[in-house]
């Protein structure tokens, strides 16, 4: 069986990063390196303040063999001419141009690998993917190889998926619930793959180890976050009933999660799933049916995108309702803008499209987000997806309509309300005085356990999926989202 000796990670990032740091770490006798092009990446990774926060037990594990057996560099032809495994860890945005356009995966960064390893290598290679990739990428990738060979070149394509949480990386590593390698039902593919299999045999059990073809690899990837996405998009429209009828979500979930066929996991009713890979792969996946030519499965998937859109106008719905039906000109303090606690991620965070809508109605907000650069929030806010509908609005943005705050009771400060749209536990201990009535808008029931507390401090309580008793006699008006912008339509396939 052939023994890989070396590996070779482009990509420095959230996967790449800590899935190349923990084999070093396992496998000690193997040489990782991790390459960038990103020199201010590579040069944070060699330093004593990790590029990635949000995953424990990281920084132990990188210090335990950095230098020894695990590198981090921007030689990027060097490490690939030296590995006998190169994992392609590289970005898969979502197209925002072209065929495809807002649905389907972008794979430039795939393809520009895919021929850099070919240009550079010689003799045996395995070449693996590890982004999230549409299903026949590597079929893609084997085309660029095919069409490039030479004869002292041999290169296997492997899919390797990812399925790692923000915040539980490493534990996810080191202790996977299983671990997928996908490839050539060939003699030399399923060579390849036990070479693989070999690598992860170091610590995880056998049986923990599934493979199949490249296509079923792919397609795995892109249907377990579709379908966890799915649970958070049906619970959040459960939530929408529970808030009507006086029911409460959580009670709900709990009752509904005892069940063993359902399961009590992504079942937390919020204010919408975010993060690089549930609306991404989702969309991905709707637009492969799309392109198989299968409307209904498509129109499916593509409900899943649209719960979660309403999810985040509705909750924007009920703060300009509750603000007596204007929030123009009103302080009101944004509390945690990544995409979920731990982490310093803001891909696709609702707090984003929160912030836009309560924007389009001239709110001021004071943002303040633990882990989360001003830098990052600022960049965030202004993309063209968001700023669309003002495009005028420009430096506006920066000196009038956003603050972002160094401090929570700051934010706080003289606020007409507090909405809480990341689940950071520090959230739980904040109290300050702000204008009455006060109002609190918990989007991620981080305060359940507060509410005659804060009532009797004279606070509004709103939550998802539950009504909470009232000491103000003010009626929302109700219904779905009416923001000045078009609702939420359906997409035609």
């Amino acid at each position: 069986m052939f023994q890989i000796k070396k590996i070779c990670c482009i990509g420095a990032g959230y996967v790449g990063g800590p899935t190349c740091s923990v084999i070093a770490s396992m496998c000690p006798e193997i040489t990782v390196t991790v390459v960038d092009v990103n020199e201010s990446r590579i040069k944070a990774w060699n330093s004593e303040t990790l590029p990635i926060y949000d995953t424990p037990g990281l920084n132990e594990v990188v210090m335990s063999c950095r230098g020894k057996n695990l590198f981090f560099s921007t030689d990027i032809d060097s490490a690939i001419k030296e590995a006998d495994l190169v994992f392609i860890s590289v970005n898969t945005p979502t197209k925002t141009y072209g065929m495809g356009k807002g649905r389907a995966a972008d794979l430039k960064f795939i393809e520009a690998c895919a021929r850099r390893i070919v240009e550079v290598s010689d003799g045996y290679k395995i070449v693996t993917e590890k982004s999230t990739v549409p299903v026949r990428a590597a079929e893609s990738i084997r085309r660029i190889f095919d069409a490039n060979t030479k004869p002292s070149l041999n290169l296997q394509v492997l899919s390797n998926p990812e399925f790692l949480a923000e915040g539980t990386a490493v534990k996810d590593l080191k202790d996977p619930d299983r671990v997928l390698i996908g490839g050539d039902e060939t003699p030399e593919g399923q060579r390849a793959i036990s070479a693989l299999c070999a690598v992860y045999e170091h610590w995880v059990p056998k049986s923990r180890i599934i493979t199949t073809n490249t296509w079923s690899s792919e397609l795995s990837k892109l249907a377990a976050n579709a379908f966890l996405a799915q649970r958070i998009s049906s619970i959040n429209s459960i939530s929408a009933l529970c808030e009507s009828t006086g029911a409460d979500v959580e009670e709900v979930a709990r009752a509904i999660g005892m069940d063993q066929r359902i399961g009590s996991k992504f079942l937390k009713a919020s204010v919408g799933f975010g993060g690089s890979c549930f609306q991404k792969d989702v969309l991905n996946l709707v637009y492969l049916c799309e392109a198989l030519n299968l409307p209904e499965v498509a129109s499916y998937w593509q409900q899943v995108i649209d719960m979660n859109e309403y999810q985040r106008k509705r909750f924007a719905c009920r703060i300009i309702d509750c603000l007596f039906n204007t929030v123009t000109g009103k302080k009101i303090a944004l509390l945690g803008f990544s995409f979920k606690k731990d982490t310093g991620d803001t891909r696709e965070s609702s707090s984003i499209y929160i912030s836009k809508y309560l924007m389009d109605e001239a709110a001021k907000l004071h943002i303040y987000d633990p882990k989360v650069l001003k830098e990052q929030i600022i960049q965030d806010l202004s993309q063209p997806s968001i700023s669309r509908d003002n495009p005028e609005r420009g430096e506006r943005l920066l000196s009038d309509l956003v603050t972002v705050s160094s401090d929570p009771y700051e934010a706080c400060e003289s606020a007409h309300a507090l909405v809480i749209c990341t689940e950071w536990d520090m959230f739980k201990k904040i109290y300050h005085k702000m204008l009455k009535p006060a109002f609190i808008f918990d989007g991620r029931r981080v305060l359940d356990h507060l509410h005659p507390q804060l009532q009797n401090l004279g606070f509004q309580i709103e939550t998802i999926g539950k009504k909470v008793t009232t000491r103000i006699p003010f009626t929302p008006s109700g219904g779905g989202p009416r923001l000045n912008e078009p609702t939420i339509k359906k997409t035609k396939v």
